[in-house]
């Protein structure tokens, strides 16, 4: 198991430039394989999307890896993700964070991810059942949206405080961008497209306007 998880950091995730050692630590820690549905645990370390179910998946441990990254955490930051899933990116995010909230809109999958981090005694994430794909109340200092949206909501910028990271991937099909949005001050943003991806799109997510002939 654990040359499975050193195999995982040192072919996945160091080559998809994650070199910040907090994270990579935080890979032994936190075990991957306890988070993940029984019957998958053998794809616990595998360069795949694991299926949670309800149209839910874990992501590529090198996406977890890198998305972790990009958020730059800091002890005391406030934390909003959007689609708790099993629990396992809230499990990190407590981490390396202070206080994290994590929304999911199904049922079975906010009690799977209150199990698992019950399971590993993590006490500073506040998991919430509800519908956060357009936004959530509330203004933290990251936010991460664990499923893609076709237009990214305003109202997760606007709940960033000044020197806030927003990650999210936005795009529909395989035309997707991982994006980081940063809240330089009150109403002043700055955007940077990280990488190209393609995930489950969050449900509910707000949809572009099309044209009707």
């Amino acid at each position: 198991m654990e040359q499975a998880r050193f195999n995982m950091v040192e072919q996945q995730i160091r080559p998809w430039n994650v070199l910040d050692s907090r994270v990579l630590e935080l890979l032994g820690k936190i075990k991957r394989e306890q988070f993940v549905p029984p019957s998958k645990q053998g794809m616990a370390f595998m360069d795949i999307e694991i299926p949670l179910g309800y149209g839910a998946s874990m992501w590529h441990p090198r996406l977890e890896a890198r998305a972790l990254q990009e958020l730059q955490l800091k002890r005391g930051d406030s934390v909003l993700e959007v689609g708790s899933g099993s629990g396992y990116m809230a499990a990190l995010l407590s981490y390396l964070a202070g206080q994290v909230t994590s929304v999911e809109i199904v049922p079975e999958l906010n009690a799977f991810a209150e199990k698992n981090l019950a399971a590993h005694h993590v006490g500073n994430v506040e998991l919430a059942l509800g519908d956060a794909a357009q936004g959530w109340p509330g203004h933290y200092d990251a936010i991460i949206l664990t499923g893609s949206v076709p237009v990214l909501p305003e109202a997760f910028q606007n709940s960033l405080k000044t020197g806030g990271r927003l990650f999210a991937i936005v795009g529909e099909n395989q035309m997707m961008q991982a994006r980081r949005i940063t809240c330089l001050s009150p109403g002043v943003f700055e955007s940077a497209n990280l990488f190209e991806t393609s995930v489950a799109p969050l449900q509910n997510a707000l949809q572009p306007k099309r044209f009707v002939f």
